[in-house]
């Protein structure tokens, strides 16, 4: 892969999150963050840092959550660079197929804004497409879209962001209050939060932010 062309891309994901980039240095991108050296990312997705740069608590959340986007748009770009162009009738553009599964396509395609991403079901000729969604950057939720509606996996079995946050939330709840949990409960709830935080690196700051929300005093309406 060009590694100027990740760089590009990965500097779009970074900024879109509050994080700072440099000129890249010896084949690494140098990623500030609150504006202080954080980490510097390796043109195959990796990430080195040193440890005097990740030694608060929000620091080393944010060196992960940089390592996560990283990961992230190695993955798609990677797929993007070998995958074939999208045919189908009435379709403009150079979309590229990164999965195509039972009737369902999921795509990718340059725009100036960086990759955008849309899933649709083709017609039953397979010479056209149908039911459009547009995920515009937001390849995690395009992919899960397309893991769905293409049958890999059963919408029943898949929880939203909020699901997820309301569940962390109650996890927490749960650790916090003396249930006299055994040492294998408590381990499999801890277990459940670390899982949420690697698919949500902020979940604990929109937690506080509901508890903000919910904090604040009720003013009625008047009423004329």
């Amino acid at each position: 892969m060009d590694r100027a062309v990740f760089f590009q891309e990965l500097r779009r994901v970074l900024q879109r999150e509050g994080f700072t980039t440099q000129a890249g240095q010896d084949s690494l991108l140098p990623v500030e963050w609150d504006g202080h050296p954080l980490c510097r990312i390796t043109e195959g997705g990796g990430v080195r840092y040193r440890q005097e740069d990740v030694a608060t608590l929000e620091r080393e959340q944010a060196c992960e959550q940089a390592t996560h986007l990283a990961g992230t748009a190695r993955e798609y770009m990677t797929l993007l660079e070998q995958a074939p162009p999208l045919r189908a009738q009435g379709l403009t553009g150079d979309f590229r197929v990164l999965a195509d599964f039972n009737g369902t396509v999921l795509a990718g395609h340059q725009t100036k804004f960086g990759i955008h991403f849309v899933t649709w079901d083709r017609d039953f000729r397979w010479t056209g497409l149908n039911y459009g969604h547009y995920f515009q950057d937001n390849y995690l939720a395009a992919k899960q879209d397309f893991a769905i509606r293409s049958g890999l996996v059963p919408k029943y079995q898949v929880f939203n962001q909020e699901q997820l946050t309301e569940i962390f939330h109650c996890c927490a709840d749960t650790l916090n209050t003396n249930l006299n949990l055994s040492p294998k409960q408590e381990a499999c709830i801890r277990g459940i939060q670390d899982q949420i935080e690697n698919g949500i690196p902020d979940v604990v700051d929109r937690i506080k932010e509901q508890e903000q929300q919910l904090a604040q005093p009720y003013i009625p309406q008047q009423t004329m």
